[in-house]
């Protein structure tokens, strides 16, 4: 099972990015809304838990198709690999497959 990174940063730009209630609170991310929004059930809300995006919709933290954060990336980044077989993230593999077709 030796899921590694292809590097090529695709998932990066394709999918927001939501943070777990510990991660939004250590304040340590760069989050949609941060400045308007404090508490972490108004920020699901409104979807401020959500990493901040750069104009092209790819993700704030993605520099030169690697993660500037990769050693304390969010735990969703962390349980993703493109070559999973697990089921939960069937949608995602499907459209990252389109992505590079395309």
């Amino acid at each position: 099972m030796g899921m590694k990174c292809s590097e090529c940063g695709v998932c990066c730009k394709l999918f927001l990015i939501n943070l777990t209630e510990e991660e939004y609170k250590s304040g340590r991310y760069k989050t949609m809304f941060d400045e308007f929004v404090h508490d972490f059930s108004e920020a699901e809300m409104v979807g401020a838990n959500i990493l901040a995006q750069k104009e092209d919709k790819s993700c704030v933290y993605l520099k030169d198709k690697k993660c500037s954060i990769h050693n304390f990336r969010p735990q969703v980044c962390r349980d993703f690999f493109c070559d999973t077989e697990d089921k939960k993230f069937k949608e995602m593999i499907e459209k990252i497959k389109e992505f590079k077709d395309n």
